[in-house]
């Protein structure tokens, strides 16, 4: 199934630059498995050893937010990576 993937600035060093790619999958984590294939390292920028997604990161499927990684996408669907700011 294919699905676009909004991919925010702090991550684009892993795409070359792009803003965003077609990746298959039909949860949130199959989509993030594809995309860490194709983007080695990319993966664990967003996801923690334990399997959660990591505090700083918000995922969307289209509009609605994902918790959890067993999220449904299905073809067509937009999958936003959203990274918060942190600093001084």
């Amino acid at each position: 199934m294919g699905c676009t993937v909004r991919i925010p600035s702090p991550l684009r060093s892993y795409t070359n630059g792009a803003a965003s790619t077609a990746v298959n999958g039909s949860t949130v984590a199959e989509v993030l498995a594809d995309l860490d294939r194709r983007f080695p390292g990319m993966r664990f920028r967003m996801i923690d050893e334990q399997e959660r997604i990591r505090q700083h990161i918000r995922l969307y499927v289209n509009t609605r937010a994902a918790t959890h990684l067993a999220e449904p996408v299905r073809a067509g669907d937009e999958v936003h990576v959203i990274c918060a700011l942190t600093g001084g």
